[in-house]
């Protein structure tokens, strides 16, 4: 197939050089301010930046071409994006992590949430650690996982622990580390002992394959979709 990249950073190259491997093209590298037409592509797969991303995944959904994102950052427009693909008879799949590791790590993590949410003397909190390019934080998919949480507990939102969070606030420490891809780990704790599960990246391989994996998926689809439809996961 042909893909546009759109956002030809690291993540960008290392789609690349996973969808060479797989027999696929390249047939655009769009940074900021570059010019392309998007129909020259069979599918796009947006790693760009907070403040472009809805325009790509616009201009995308517009001229028919389906398009995953995996920039996070952006979902105040999210809704406007799934409006549009509906619109347009598009297809479009968001995931704040392509790993197909995180994605099981995202349905364990509400596994373990509703098993813990009769224990009330356990305190649950997320800590997530990234290199320091990385623009947001927390991180996307600690938002993933914290959401997870809330819709299987007693809590109402997460903040950040330097916001000073309340008893109904799951707290997140977002820590910025030279060279690390990305690592999570979710706590449970309480006065006599501590429950973990981790996910830790070892590199950006990961994120690039399920990206990849995505878009073949989406070929010939018309919706709008989750890393959980790609992988089947009720």
């Amino acid at each position: 197939m042909k893909i546009a990249l759109l956002g030809y950073g690291k993540m960008g190259k290392e789609i690349e050089n996973v969808a060479l491997k797989r027999n696929h093209d390249i047939v655009i590298k769009a940074d900021i301010g570059n010019v392309y037409d998007i129909r020259e592509a069979d599918v796009a797969i947006d790693f760009s930046i907070p403040s472009s991303a809805f325009s790509n995944i616009s201009n995308c959904l517009k001229n028919h071409v389906p398009v995953i994102s995996g920039t996070t950052g952006w979902l105040k427009d999210y809704d406007k994006a799934v409006e549009l693909c509906k619109e347009k008879n598009g297809a479009f799949i968001y995931a704040s992590n392509f790993s197909l590791g995180v994605n099981i790590f995202f349905e364990l993590n509400k596994t373990l949430a509703k098993l813990m949410s009769q224990l009330k003397q356990y305190k649950v909190s997320i800590e997530e650690i990234h290199h320091m390019q990385k623009l947001d934080a927390p991180s996307g998919t600690a938002i993933t996982l914290a959401n997870g949480i809330i819709e299987n507990s007693e809590y109402k939102n997460w903040k950040l622990v330097d916001e000073n969070p309340g008893d109904i606030e799951l707290p997140i420490t977002a820590s910025r580390i030279e060279k690390v891809p990305g690592t999570h780990t979710i706590s449970y704790e309480s006065e006599v002992d501590r429950i973990d599960i981790k996910h830790t990246a070892h590199n950006r391989q990961g994120f690039a394959l399920g990206a990849v994996i995505a878009a073949e998926w989406l070929i010939g689809k018309t919706g709008v979709f989750t890393m959980n439809d790609v992988l089947n996961i009720s």
